[in-house]
């Protein structure tokens, strides 16, 4: 067994609790995200708003990613998951 073999081997038990707790505390998280985003952009006034709306919605897609994720397969969705992929979030 490879070095990287050993390395995914091991944390592969970290990966399952933060899948599993991201689907605990999904909604948490993103009213977290939208907190800060809303926090940022009032104190740049407005400066920066698509940059941080883009960062929120790439942010909010990985937390469903993670969330969703599926034993082995990584949580896209493919083939054997049963499940299809959410959609990209809106483009601002």
């Amino acid at each position: 067994m490879g070095f990287l073999d050993s390395l995914k081997a091991k944390l592969a038990p970290a990966k399952d609790k933060v899948s599993h707790f991201a689907q605990q505390h999904e909604g948490q998280i993103e009213h977290g995200l939208n907190k800060a985003a809303k926090a940022v952009d009032s104190k740049t006034k407005g400066k920066y708003s698509s940059r941080i709306e883009s960062g929120t919605g790439k942010a909010k897609h990985a937390l469903d990613r993670i969330a969703h994720m599926d034993g082995g397969h990584g949580g896209t969705g493919g083939p054997g998951t049963g499940t299809t992929p959410p959609p990209p979030p809106p483009a601002v």
